[in-house]
């Protein structure tokens, strides 16, 4: 119910997955009127998707301690209800982050060993890999344990869900020198390094973040939500810039057409679609926050994600690698 642009960009993006897949089971957490306009477009899916009928809405606007204790009866919290209950075995909500981290932290509560929940999401690399940043804004308060349980829980992640049987971990810092950065990075690094388990490789600055030098970067969130924003920032600079040039000129115009496929392989690589969905880590459930502006087809990926992480059974496996790593301090 929350997002910018309504709950119907997902209606068309439920329909992709199931028709995809038609194992998967859909339970959309709506009003009755929001109910009626789905229902027409998923009607072709109705042995796949049900609907559970809301009285509530969380509003982009609301605090996130309000949304907890006076938005019971709202779509989110009934969401993440159904989770904790096992009758669903993921959340994907647009709505408002910051209730949905507070009221997902409070409803489904952390994995034991685990302080706080971290918001990651996968980046493009230049080998057209990805690497996963944590975390990116679900607290601004850290200290070297947290940061630690972060990479722990970011080397599963990536086994799990893409694949790396050896996930390249490290600490993003103001230079890679053992000298460099505040007393939070090095604590952190002295911890991170103890763990004969992890692939950890030291730290790497911003301009490491897309080169495919590690597979998880880890950072305390205030950090790693501005790298995020100012990477998007980047991004729809340089696109815009495209644009306009081959607006500007004739020989513009006609090197933009010759250059084309170029772009368009460029635009596809950059596309933020693909990426959308930020995992919250550390929740004893999966718990997925898709863009608030995500388009229909950035809320399948957003969907997609969290079916693949209920189905590797990720809170589970980051459960018992806290549970070995814990043991072995």
């Amino acid at each position: 119910m929350g997002g910018d642009r309504g709950p119907h960009v997902f209606f068309d993006a439920i329909n992709k997955l199931i028709k995809n897949d038609p194992s998967i089971n859909v339970i959309i957490c709506c009003d009755e009127p929001t109910s009626i306009e789905a229902k027409n477009t998923v009607s072709n899916y109705n042995a796949n998707v049900r609907f559970e009928i809301c009285e509530q809405v969380v509003e982009m606007t609301d605090k996130p301690a309000m949304a907890i204790r006076q938005k019971k009866q709202s779509s989110m919290r009934r969401a993440l209800d159904l989770t904790q209950q096992k009758k669903a075995d993921a959340c994907v909500s647009a709505g408002n982050t910051g209730a949905l981290m507070a009221m997902a932290y409070y409803v489904l509560k952390t994995i034991v060993g685990v302080s706080r929940p971290a918001l990651c999401s996968l980046l493009p690399t230049e080998q057209g890999g990805k690497v996963l940043l944590l975390d990116l804004g679900a607290s601004i308060s850290y200290d070297a344990e947290n940061l630690l349980q972060y990479a722990v829980m970011g080397s599963v992640l990536m086994q799990e869900s893409e694949g790396v049987s050896q996930p390249k971990i490290a600490l993003l810092n103001v230079g890679e020198e053992d000298i460099k950065g505040n007393s939070l990075v090095k604590h952190a690094d002295s911890l991170i390094k103890q763990c004969e388990n992890l692939n950890y490789i030291g730290y790497v600055e911003g301009d490491d973040i897309f080169t495919g030098k590690s597979d998880v970067i880890v950072t305390d969130g205030f950090t790693g939500n501005v790298a995020l924003k100012a990477s998007e920032g980047i991004a729809k600079f340089i696109m815009n810039e495209l644009k306009n040039l081959n607006k500007e000129t004739f020989i513009a115009r006609l090197l933009s057409k010759l250059s084309l496929p170029i772009l368009k392989s460029l635009y596809q690589r950059m596309n933020p679609d693909q990426y959308n969905g930020a995992s919250l880590l550390g929740l004893r459930s999966t718990v997925v926050k898709s863009h608030g502006n995500a388009s229909t087809d950035a809320c399948y990926y957003a969907l997609n994600l969290a079916v693949n992480e209920a189905r590797q059974a990720v809170p589970d496996k980051i459960k018992l690698k806290i549970e070995q790593e814990l043991m072995e301090h």
